[in-house]
């Protein structure tokens, strides 16, 4: 896949610059700053765009809003946020618009770099990857804690489907069967009054658009 880089950390862009060579991947911009990042992507419009946070010019929420406004103007473009920071207000937005090509990891929560890879080409592919953390640092700040609905099982499943796991892949990793996984997002998804809909995308979507009621 072609692949930009945008983080403000030059160890860690030519660390990953290195590591996604050695993979077959075509790094076609490593980046700095968040106008660099847009200006890149225009011209090169990748198949994913690894965007932090916090950078240049300043320093704040710069690399989340460039990602919103990647979305907005190259929609076929995937972004995948790898930052030390849940910026609530703009990663509610990302996350709650389509939610095909979007993900979100915590760069002190992927320990394996297979998982860091994985999560990029689930992206690529037209797929999600959500840290189940940030997903619960958001829940956090929504004014009321609707987990506080479920029960254990159903919340485990919750954090299965903001990885991005298909009901079989829930199945496998909880040791439990796909008719089961069925019932508890069923289960969820009446708990937090949202329509019943099929699709991995389209649950996490509808998860994720409960943060704004």
């Amino acid at each position: 896949m072609r692949v930009i880089l945008a983080d403000d950390s030059t160890l860690l862009r030519e660390g990953l610059v290195r590591l996604l060579a050695e993979e077959g991947h075509d790094v076609v911009a490593a980046v700095g700053d968040a106008p660099s990042l847009l200006s890149e992507v225009a011209a090169w419009q990748p198949d994913v765009a690894v965007v932090d946070v916090r950078m240049p010019p300043t320093h704040t929420d710069d690399g989340l809003r460039a990602a919103l406004e990647i979305r907005r103007r190259f929609p076929a473009v995937g972004v995948l946020v790898l930052s030390q920071y849940v910026e609530k207000r703009y990663a509610v937005e990302l996350l709650t618009g389509d939610t095909a090509r979007v993900g979100y990891l915590l760069k002190d929560r992927v320990v394996q770099v297979d998982e860091f890879l994985d999560a990029l080409q689930r992206v690529a592919d037209g797929g999600v990857a959500f840290d189940p953390e940030v997903v619960r640092r958001l829940l956090s700040g929504s004014g009321r804690d609707p987990q506080s609905l479920l029960t254990p099982r159903e919340r485990d499943v919750l954090e299965q489907m903001a990885q991005g796991r298909t009901n079989a892949g829930i199945a496998t990793h909880l040791h439990i069967s796909q008719s089961a996984v069925e019932k508890h997002a069923n289960a969820i998804f009446d708990k937090l009054d949202l329509a019943r809909t099929t699709g991995y995308s389209r649950r996490v979507l509808a998860v994720l658009h409960y943060l704004e009621s």
